[in-house]
């Protein structure tokens, strides 16, 4: 007997689990772990049991809510080609990166109790965002702006320092003139 893949969810229950998603992303950044379950399923408009059978445990709704971060992140390098020249889609992913990255600071504290409870939300992380950077750096040196001499992990660890030093949102202007920096270093010269 052949398997078969796991059930789609319902339009309805995908809208509730995309919603508990949103919510709990923001809820988890700007409130802290400590926020109770029942706030995040009344903000997303669903009873605290359709929260439950979505993520059984609070770590579970912790992690999903990450990796659905992560995964938006890398997704929309594809998306930022379809529409834009290879170099201004990495510029403007760059910038994407900086929220991601601003987003992942506020849930470290609910992350970290996903890491005590024995998860590991980050283990596709560096991955991913690799496999977003692959994309951009090829497609701008394919369309021959972006140098060919580039490696993505060599821009993902200058991205995570420049996140470091915009760390307070009173540098956001710093960490922008600090991505064009970056980005002037990865042009071809003409």
């Amino acid at each position: 007997m052949a398997h078969s893949a796991p059930p789609r969810l319902r339009a309805d229950a995908q809208r509730n689990r995309d919603r508990l998603l949103e919510v709990a992303v923001r809820a988890f950044s700007q409130d802290g772990p400590d926020i109770t379950l029942e706030a995040i399923a009344k903000e997303a408009g669903v009873g605290i049991g359709t929260l439950y059978r979505h993520f059984p445990t609070r770590e579970a709704l912790v992690e999903a809510a990450y990796r659905g971060e992560l995964a938006r992140l890398r997704d929309s390098a594809d998306a930022l080609l379809a529409d834009r020249a290879p170099a201004d889609a990495l510029r403007v992913w760059m910038d994407l990166f900086l929220e991601y990255m601003t987003t992942k600071r506020g849930m470290a504290d609910a992350l970290r109790a996903v890491i005590a409870a024995g998860g590991n939300p980050y283990a596709e992380s560096r991955g991913r965002l690799v496999d977003a950077l692959t994309t951009l750096l090829e497609a701008g040196a394919t369309a021959g702006t972006v140098r060919t001499d580039v490696r993505p992990e060599d821009v993902l660890a200058t991205l995570s320092g420049v996140t470091l030093a915009a760390g307070d949102p009173a540098q956001r202007a710093q960490a922008g003139r600090l991505l064009d920096l970056l980005m002037a270093g990865l042009l071809k010269n003409s």
